[in-house]
């Protein structure tokens, strides 16, 4: 992507603290990854909405279902593919 900023100014890991560094925490627990991914900082300025989404997605895009968890991530990844979304 040639332009990386964003128009949402986004909280990133080293510069969070209080509500939205314990969302960002929890997050890295349940997935075990270090670094949040940009798709979920962009509710970072509202950790309540932040862990509604986080909710959301664990519901629909990471469980079982009519497609596997790996089909939901495979097709997801192409989507951003095609729409030269780094997400």
């Amino acid at each position: 992507m040639a332009d990386s900023k964003t128009k949402i100014e986004l909280i990133e890991d080293a510069d969070a603290t209080g509500e939205i560094a314990k969302v960002y925490d929890e997050w890295r627990a349940r997935s075990g990854r270090q670094n949040v991914s940009g798709i979920l900082k962009c509710f970072s300025h509202r950790p309540d909405f932040l862990r509604e989404v986080m909710s959301f997605s664990n519901t629909v895009h990471f469980s079982e279902g009519h497609l596997t968890r790996r089909m939901k991530e495979a097709i997801a990844s192409w989507v951003s593919r095609l729409n030269h979304c780094p997400y």
